[in-house]
Parts: structure tokens; C-alpha cells; sequence
């Protein structure tokens, strides 16, 4: 079993730590507003705990770190914490740093873009994370949850993305930033392509 690598024990740290403490340790109303990317010049008032929510710089990059729900962070750091090492250790520990945090970027921009309204989580950055491996390792087989047949890396990632795509036109599964997954998936890609790091095996 690969080890855990630098980059991604820290990222997975980093997301457990701002979960917990945003939502749980520090009790300061409005304090969750700076960790969710909101569309400049929008204004989203959430009745649960009478906040409004509306653009802060700090959101760029702070809502890549934070998380929905539990559900949605043990999703997000599981992709990551299966699919990260392999990718890091090939990258190293600095182009894998760019293309997850470019890969997140790329995809809040394309759901902002598309959808106007408010993103958050890691999902961007993992989607990144997962065509990077794919098209890295396209023929490393992959076993899914609630799936027991190995499918090659190359057919999960295409398979994931384009039910991104296709619920994001459908307006399917709302609540689900579904072009955030195809903006990431794409940046990461480009990337891998860039650096002509495809194909290794």
C-alpha cells in the first residue's frame, strides 16, 4: 500500500481541522460566510442562522477547505486519500499543490460561471486529483464502493465526469455542484497534459 505523502496528509488535516473548528469549536455567528465562495455582487440570506451570505476576497481560497456536511467532507478525503499519494509521488510535492489548487479554482469558476450562487468543498480540487490519476495511469484498475468489479482508472474518471456533466445540464441532484466536478476534472487534465505526464503506465 502507498504511503501517505506530505501534500496530501496535509490537505486532508487541513480539511477535518476547518470543518470541525467552523462548525463546531468556534461559535462565532457569521463566522461559516467567509468559508463559502459567493458570486460577487449576489447576496444569498440564510434563514437557519439568519446570516447573509455575499463575496469576501478571503473566499477564494478558503472555501476549498470547508465542507457541506460530514457526509460531503468523508466523500471528498477519501477520493483524495486513495487517488492522492500515487498522483504526488509522481508529480511531486510542489506541481501536485498547483494542480490541486488550480484544479479547485477552475472549477468554482466554471460553476460560478454557469450557475450563479455560492460553492463550497474540496470536490474541484479532488475531481483534479482524479483525472490527473487517470490520465496518468489510464489502465490501473480501481475498485469502486458498492462496485466489487476493478475498472481501469481511464473508464471511472470519464464515467464520473460526464454524470457531472450531464446532472448539471439536467439540473438533476440539485444542491451538488456538478460543474465544479467537470471544471476541476478539466484543469487537471490540462495540467497532466501540460507537464506531459501521461501515460505512465
Amino acid at each position: 500500500m502507498l504511503r501517505i505523502t506530505d501534500v496530501v496528509k496535509n490537505l486532508l488535516i487541513i480539511n477535518v481541522i476547518v470543518f470541525v473548528a467552523v462548525r463546531f469549536l468556534l461559535p462565532i455567528p457569521g463566522l461559516e460566510r467567509y468559508f463559502v465562495l459567493v458570486f460577487p455582487g449576489t447576496e444569498l440570506y440564510d434563514p437557519t442562522d439568519g446570516v447573509t451570505y455575499s463575496f469576501e476576497p478571503v473566499q477564494i481560497i478558503t472555501h476549498m477547505f470547508m465542507h457541506g456536511d460530514f457526509r460531503h467532507l468523508l466523500f471528498n478525503m477519501l477520493g483524495l486519500l486513495f487517488l492522492g499519494p500515487l498522483v504526488e509521488q509522481s508529480l511531486g510535492p510542489k506541481r501536485f499543490l498547483i494542480m490541486y489548487l488550480a484544479s479547485g479554482l477552475a472549477a468554482s469558476l466554471l460553476q460560478m460561471i454557469l450557475v450563479k450562487g455560492a460553492v463550497v468543498g474540496a470536490s474541484g480540487g479532488v475531481y483534479g486529483v482524479l483525472a490527473a490519476f487517470a490520465t496518468m495511469f489510464p489502465n490501473l484498475e480501481l475498485m469502486l464502493m458498492f462496485i466489487p468489479i476493478p475498472i481501469k482508472a481511464k473508464y471511472v474518471a470519464t464515467g464520473l465526469i460526464l454524470i457531472g456533466l450531464i446532472m448539471g445540464i439536467s439540473g438533476g441532484m440539485s444542491g451538488i455542484a456538478h460543474y465544479a466536478h467537470v471544471g476541476g476534472a478539466v484543469m487537471g487534465f490540462i495540467l497532466i497534459k501540460s507537464w506531459k505526464m501521461d501515460n505512465l503506465r
